[in-house]
């Protein structure tokens, strides 16, 4: 594997390269793309975007691999970060790019006096729960319904199929000083050393191909969504937390726990 380094993206051809990468990966209309405009005035407003690079051949500039774009938020007197997207090549996937720049996100952010940072995932997609919940030590509490409307899906191939099905999220709640994050970050965060205390209190199982079932089923995919839906909106109701996550190519599914839990856990 071609080894890459994580700095921030400071010039224009860098992000540019930022908005280039966003097309190749997420397959989205122009119209969804941040532009480089919008990179600049996020940058110049307290944000930061932190670029994976391989360095170029002879006198070819280095390559951009992957991204992460962090936002500088604020509710009332509280300050924290937000990631609003992050992108990795399809060539360089599952080679740790997409860790590193968190990693490295991470700590950018707690060198600026931040203790947590946000964002939100399709709770359909496995990979990425599994990434969020066990990788990285997000804790989960809330639901958003249709968060970004139902114009468009990020699979070009299921586009036309995907019309109707709401864009619902969960959001993730990093806090970087917790004693489960630290403890993945001391561990090069293997998942097997995230632990919590007790059984889980309940399971939502999801689709163990959202993608496929989107294609061929729209209107199972869309009953599967209300029904997913539904089971963490009560869960989070009850005081439920999710916490992590268990793959399964019949049955992967999310772990909630009782914050008490988390908490002694967490000590």
């Amino acid at each position: 594997m071609e080894d890459f380094v994580i700095r921030e993206c400071v010039s224009l051809a860098e992000l540019d390269s930022c908005v280039r990468l966003q097309r190749e990966v997420f397959g989205l209309p122009d119209l969804e793309v941040s532009p480089q405009r919008h990179l600049i005035v996020s940058r110049h407003a307290g944000g930061w975007t932190l670029g994976a690079f391989v360095a170029g051949e002879a006198s070819e500039p280095d390559r951009l691999v992957g991204f992460v774009h962090h936002l500088a938020a604020v509710r009332g007197n509280d300050i924290f970060g937000y990631s609003h997207m992050m992108a990795v090549a399809v060539d360089y996937q599952n080679k740790g790019v997409g860790a590193r720049l968190k990693w490295n996100q991470r700590e950018k952010a707690i060198s600026e006096g931040r203790s947590r940072i946000k964002w939100t995932w399709d709770p359909m997609q496995a990979r990425n729960a599994y990434f969020n919940l066990n990788r990285l030590g997000v804790t989960v509490s809330s639901y958003a319904e249709n968060f970004y409307g139902t114009d468009y899906s990020a699979n070009p191939a299921v586009s036309a199929a995907s019309r109707g099905i709401d864009s619902d999220r969960l959001f993730a709640e990093w806090q970087l000083g917790s004693a489960r994050v630290e403890a993945l970050a001391a561990s090069g965060a293997q998942p097997d050393k995230l632990t919590v205390a007790g059984s889980p209190a309940l399971a939502i199982m999801i689709p163990p191909d959202w993608t496929g079932l989107v294609g061929n089923d729209p209107a199972l995919a869309r009953a599967e969504q209300l029904r997913v839906r539904s089971e963490f909106e009560k869960a989070f109701n009850d005081g439920l937390v999710a916490a992590g996550f268990a793959r399964s190519t019949t049955e992967p599914r999310y772990l909630l726990y009782e914050l008490k839990d988390l908490e002694t856990a967490q000590k």
